[in-house]
């Protein structure tokens, strides 16, 4: 099972008067990097919920974002009001004058503000806003990943549209290589029997077998078809698999090694049909290799 790095989740909670609110939002990225927003109240939680990102997501560019506001008795810590109006005025300050009378000050907005919460009960707040939480970011994480496993089917049906497509392109490749040697032989015996005529002289088989299995080893392509072909079976397999592990790097690194033995036939092939059919199945490769980049 593949899944997409891109998603969102999010849940919500409110506990006595006070309302919880984790955000979790993920895109692209080659390893797991994850950047969590907390109000300054609950700055010492930022370790520990890095962490439980880590046991859910294993790759992708992870933001979460963490909301409270208090409500009534439910205020663990005290607002430094002095801190709040100092704020406060220093907004208005900055403000143009013709809209300052139009101007709202949220609540929410200004209790996030660094500086604004504080006291002497701190720490109990935050064991009591910590379970909350990490319950909290668990769900906020299965939405993500159910999220990713929808995209990630699209991403199935694209991927294996490609290997398809290229194991189709390999089968032609494999069943023309034989005939190339043949071909050559024929082209060179005509060629070479043509030229000794004019001069009256006649043609030494041997030379010709030497001239062709020095051809046939120069350009067999045999092993690179073979190598190329296994790499496919396990890029299906990837697809194909029923466990949660990631397999995007996986795929990543599959693709550059496609990618050589692709080239190598390229090299070693001077036949146009091979070379058309070997074109094509780098361009899926560098198909394989784009979509690769989106997979967790």
């Amino acid at each position: 099972m593949i899944r997409s790095m891109t998603g969102f989740g999010a849940a919500h909670r409110e506990v006595d008067g006070a309302r919880y609110s984790v955000e979790v939002r993920s895109v692209n990225n080659k390893f797991l990097k994850a950047t969590v927003r907390l109000p300054d109240a609950l700055s010492s939680l930022e370790t520990e919920i890095e962490t439980a990102v880590a046991r859910k997501l294993h790759r992708g560019s992870v933001i979460v974002t963490v909301r409270w506001v208090a409500g009534g008795a439910s205020l663990a810590a005290r607002i430094d009001t002095s801190a709040a109006r100092a704020s406060i005025e220093q907004l208005l300050e900055e403000m143009p004058e013709e809209i300052r009378s139009r101007c709202t000050v949220d609540l929410a907005t200004l209790l996030s503000v660094p500086g604004i919460i504080c006291g002497d009960d701190s720490q109990a707040f935050v064991e009591t806003a910590r379970p909350i939480l990490v319950s909290l970011l668990g769900e906020a994480c299965d939405r993500l990943i159910e999220m990713r496993t929808r995209e990630g089917g699209n991403l199935f049906v694209e991927l294996e549209s490609f290997g398809t497509r290229m194991r189709e392109r390999l089968e032609s490749v494999a069943s023309r290589a034989p005939r190339v040697v043949e071909l050559y032989r024929d082209r060179l015996h005509q060629r070479v029997e043509s030229l000794l005529k004019e001069v009256g002289a006649s043609l030494d088989e041997s030379d010709l077998v030497r001239e062709v299995a020095v051809f046939a080893e120069r350009s067999d392509i045999a092993e690179e078809i073979t190598r190329l072909s296994g790499h496919l079976e396990q890029f299906f397999d990837l697809l194909g698999g029923r466990d949660d592990e990631p397999v995007g790097r996986t795929l990543d690194f599959l693709t550059q090694e496609m990618l050589r033995e692709a080239n190598t036939i390229s090299s070693k092939s001077a036949d146009a049909d091979i070379t058309r059919a070997v074109v094509e199945v780098k361009g899926l490769i560098d198909r394989i290799k784009e979509q690769a980049a989106n997979v967790e």
